[in-house]
């Protein structure tokens, strides 16, 4: 694919990338990332703005953003739109990313850590019964995991010091010390807790497009605190990740696992 740069002609694209957050604040921290000004393409329901890593750079990736809404059922619908129209356009996505802020398992992931996840998995898919929670996969459905590309996933942590280990995606978040122990006891890998992970990775999935999450961690998983909160960090954080990224986006190819 190419772009039309403004002097330097046409510029040979490499990845194209789908950067899904939940809200417009998550969106603009991220692009404020990148050198080049974005451009909004509308979709139905929603708005992408383009952007791309450095022009001048040997393999330029392309990047469309999209605030895909909060929860995993917006974030799916939305990503699924932009997926769909890019197929239908004949310039189909090579990666998915989830991102933005996000709660974070204490001590493993502290305020204004970053978390890249090597499982994103949906953590109150299921049922309860009178033996506790029993994940929908045991009750004969579905799936409640899904697996980033270990190449990727080692690229991002090494380029941006993150930690890696298990996304959390819930449809309520954490309020209680009870539900973060309970959590941290059915997945003892999780370093983050989010709203949209599962349901961007689910879209991709359906289109057999790779997924990546990322998280900048905003506050811990427990007992809500606002004031504790730390969201201007995070957001500042999600765009320094962002910023060290260019390499790993513009030389991924699908089949890198």
């Amino acid at each position: 694919m190419v772009l039309q740069g403004e002097e330097e002609g046409l510029i040979t694209t490499s990845a194209r990338v789908l950067v899904a957050t939940a809200v417009p604040a998550e969106r603009d921290a991220v692009a404020q990332a990148f050198p080049e000004p974005a451009q909004e393409l509308p979709l139905p329901g929603a708005v992408l703005r383009r952007t791309a890593t450095a022009a001048g750079s040997p393999a330029t990736a392309v990047v469309d953003l999209l605030a895909a809404g909060v929860g995993p059922a917006r974030a799916a619908a939305s990503t699924a739109a932009a997926l769909t129209a890019a197929a239908l356009d004949g310039a189909p996505y090579d990666l998915v990313v989830s991102a933005g802020i996000g709660g974070g398992f204490a001590p493993g992931a502290p305020l204004g850590s970053l978390v890249v996840a090597d499982a994103i998995t949906v953590a109150d898919l299921g049922a309860e019964t009178a033996d506790g929670f029993v994940p929908v996969t045991e009750l004969g459905f579905g799936t409640v995991t899904h697996h980033p590309p270990k190449s990727l996933v080692r690229a991002v942590a090494e380029a941006t010091g993150a930690r890696t280990g298990t996304a959390l995606t819930v449809s309520t978040v954490t309020g209680t010390a009870d539900r973060a122990a309970a959590l941290r006891a059915r997945h003892p890998r999780a370093l983050a807790e989010g709203m949209e992970g599962f349901g961007v990775a689910e879209a991709a999935a359906a289109q057999g497009v790779p997924v990546l999450e990322i998280r900048a961690i905003s506050n811990p998983v427990g007992p809500r605190d606002r004031a504790a909160w730390r969201i201007g960090d995070a957001l500042a954080a999600l765009t320094a990740a962002f910023g060290k990224l260019a390499p790993a986006l513009e030389s991924w190819k699908p089949h890198d696992q």
